[in-house]
């Protein structure tokens, strides 16, 4: 057992991780290229819509909205405050449910850079989520880079693994081609389907970044990494694909780990120069307002993204976040 705590090495890492992705996907081999030309050949037929409410049900919708955890004592311990704050993990996670945790690994970069959100804020949602009760928690993402050295190179793999979360990695056989009701660009495509009819709860970890096309990616942003096929041609209407997003889910909770933000040059990075630590983390049942106030983090006089009034317009959210009676906590 005191072996099985230590640190997973890499090699440990791959072979547990390969392993995991097959038995998710009922099948061996690679297929993390879905967005490459051609790669929607090789997706499952289409399914039926999600019912986006799904994740919010049996949830009375007492108790704070938002709720910000400052302070020096690490992500981990941030996390615990911010949740706590809410009301703790069990007011929205219930014995025996699966847990699908979102967070965006979506490039091959060190945590320390900003561009992907922190393997110790990540690892605490699982434990969390655990120690609510979860029978199981999966977490998945489809990056732009190699996901498996994504999850190994962000440090977000080893350190669920260690928490006793599930990496899946973006097997073909788990997208699915599905309508989206209510959506104005997204209509119908390639999501990462299998997790999310599996799951009964659906929880988003996202950085706060600079974003060159839209500003900034935090929450709502976020959920684009449960997308296949080319959805780069999305990036001419990115505004109106992010709020599309709450059409596909409702997200249970969407948590922004503003630990260390990327100032400038998102989504990517790559300079130390350009990422400050703001030693926060929020949590949030309205995403709207979450990534509202995820903005204020980037320290910038102009309003928040286009796509935060979008969806407000939706109905989605309030992006008046200030009018939630927000909790704060010092840690």
């Amino acid at each position: 057992m005191a072996e099985e705590k230590k640190r997973l090495d890499r090699r440990t890492f791959f072979r547990r991780f390969l392993l995991a992705s097959a038995l998710g996907a009922g099948t061996a081999g690679g297929g993390y290229l879905l967005s490459r030309p051609g790669g929607e050949d090789i997706l499952p037929p289409g399914g039926k819509p999600l019912d986006p409410e799904k994740f919010r049900n049996g949830l009375d919708g007492k108790g704070p909205v938002l709720a910000v955890a400052r302070g020096g004592k690490g992500g981990a311990e941030l996390t615990r405050e911010a949740v706590n704050a809410l009301g703790g993990m069990g007011r929205f996670v219930k014995p025996g449910e699966t847990v699908l945790v979102k967070p965006n690994v979506a490039f091959d970069r060190s945590p320390m850079l900003g561009a992907t959100t922190s393997p110790e804020v990540t690892a605490q949602v699982v434990r969390l989520c655990l120690e609510a009760g979860a029978r199981k928690v999966l977490v998945a993402d489809n990056p732009i880079h190699k996901p498996e050295g994504c999850f190994w190179k962000t440090g977000v793999g080893p350190a669920v693994e260690e928490a006793g979360g599930r990496v899946l990695l973006p097997e073909p056989s788990l997208f699915k081609r599905i309508p989206v009701p209510g959506t104005r660009v997204l209509r119908a495509w390639e999501v990462f389907d299998q997790p999310l009819r599996e799951a009964h709860r659906v929880i988003g970890v996202a950085p706060v970044k600079d974003h060159n096309l839209c500003g900034a990616s935090m929450g709502l942003k976020n959920w684009y990494g449960l997308l296949g096929g080319r959805r780069q041609q999305f990036h001419q209407k990115i505004h109106q694909v992010i709020a599309d997003f709450l059409e596909l889910l409702r997200p249970t909770l969407t948590i922004l780990d503003g630990t260390r933000v990327l100032m400038a040059h998102g989504p990517t990075g790559g300079s130390l120069s350009d990422v400050r630590r703001a030693d926060t983390v929020a949590a949030s049942t309205d995403p709207v307002a979450a990534d509202a106030f995820g903005w204020t983090l980037l320290q910038r006089k102009d309003p928040p993204p286009k796509y935060v009034f979008l969806a407000q317009e939706r109905g989605r959210g309030k992006a008046d976040w200030r009018s939630l009676d927000p909790v704060f906590r010092e840690v």
